[in-house]
């Protein structure tokens, strides 16, 4: 679906670049059916959700029946999109809001991808087509109070008990944690690390979720606590070992985080747009005045600066010509560049800005987290720097 053209002389101040004549017919029309889901499902109840901090599990299903779900891979029930295809629709889910996106994202790239990537036929079989319907939600267990950066350092265990793994340890800030029916979980054994798929039911799991969060708070986030977990052998991932494993899943999710940031920016522009064109003050819009229209100019910019940064990495990783450090440029600049647009916007906002009126704010706190999980702004950093040079700066 093609949108109509913008009369000769005059621009589109929501396309500036006219990105969208980048796409393809099928990559709009996805797009387009993404952001009527978000429009209809999200945009309505999001503020309600975030104020009270829920997820509706029930969006799970909603999300599956629309092939969202492990989008980006192919057979078991997945729709087999594009990365293009994939980061279109994570630009339109977080810009109704970051919870949205996080869910796809960590049911997709997660919690599916280690099992379609690393899993044996079997694991594949029993998870991958009830996890692409929605209808059992996954979670990624790497993160732990005291590792987060530096996931080597992880202290949950697993130990071989006859034909059986035993796993004991504590993850944190685990998104679907306390919702997930099925937990993918890393951790130190004699032959490395190792990927374990845990279902949530098993004896000794249990979860604890995070309250009096100020970010992502319609999302659930949550503690994983191992105690004695017994796993049967043909629960671990077969085909990995050691940190590549979990860092080939963090590389895929990043790579949603880069697309979504944009939409996140462009929820915080498009109401700071509308809100300068309607706001009076000295009898006039206060869209008139300069220090107004110079915010507005930088948070289009980068806005659309962050979308070909997108699209460009996209391409390639379609292309087979992406590597690591590509993503974490695309994630480092575009979650910095969301920010920055979500603090410009709440000030064109000004007291209104803070209100769940208004998406502004929501974002803004959102960010604050995107800005932080799936690597740091300053482990992106060195990422690149290593790229550039050669050097690792990690220790």
């Amino acid at each position: 679906m093609s949108k109509e053209p913008v009369k000769a002389g005059r621009t589109d101040p929501r396309d500036f670049l006219d990105i969208d004549a980048l796409f393809s017919d099928e990559e709009r029309l996805l797009r387009d059916t993404v952001r009527s889901f978000v429009a209809d499902k999200i945009l309505p109840d999001i503020a309600d959700w975030f104020e009270e901090g829920v997820f509706p599990v029930e969006l799970a299903k909603e999300m599956g029946a629309l092939g969202l779900l492990g989008m980006h891979l192919d057979g078991y029930g997945c729709s087999g999109t594009s990365a293009v295809d994939y980061g279109l629709a994570c630009t339109e889910l977080e810009y109704g809001d970051s919870g949205a996106r996080s869910f796809v994202s960590v049911q997709g790239s997660l919690a599916m991808f280690p099992v379609w990537a690393f899993g044996s036929e079997e694991q594949k079989q029993e998870w991958l087509p009830r996890m692409a319907a929605g209808g059992a939600i996954g979670c990624f267990g790497l993160t732990e109070a005291d590792a987060g950066s530096d996931p080597g350092a992880m202290r949950t265990t697993a130990r071989r008990d006859g034909a059986d793994w035993l796993l004991d340890g504590a993850k944190m800030w685990i998104t679907n944690g306390g919702i997930a029916d099925v937990a993918v979980v890393w951790a130190q054994s004699d032959e490395g690390i190792r990927g374990f798929v845990v279902p949530t039911d098993s004896p000794g799991f249990s979860t604890n979720d995070i309250h009096q969060k100020m970010s992502l708070r319609a999302s659930v986030t949550s503690e994983l606590i191992l105690d004695d977990v017994r796993l049967p052998s043909a629960a671990v991932l077969p085909e990995v070992r050691g940190l590549k494993g979990p860092l080939s899943c963090l590389s895929e999710a990043r790579f949603g985080i880069m697309f979504g940031a944009v939409g996140a920016a462009r929820a915080c522009f498009d109401a700071a747009l509308a809100y300068a064109m309607e706001r009076k003050m000295f009898g006039k819009p206060i869209g008139s005045f300069q220090l107004i229209q110079r915010q507005l100019t930088e948070m289009m910019i980068g806005i659309n600066r962050g979308m070909l940064l997108a699209m460009h990495i996209g391409r390639k990783k379609d292309l087979g010509t992406v590597n690591a450090a590509h993503i974490s440029m695309g994630k480092l600049d575009n979650v910095r560049m969301a920010l920055e647009v979500a603090r410009s916007a709440r000030s064109v906002l000004g007291a209104n800005g803070i209100t769940l009126e208004y998406p502004v704010i929501r974002h803004m706190n959102n960010l604050e987290s995107v800005y932080t999980y799936e690597g740091t702004h300053e482990i992106h950093t060195l990422i690149l720097g290593q790229a550039l040079t050669g050097i690792s700066a990690f220790e």
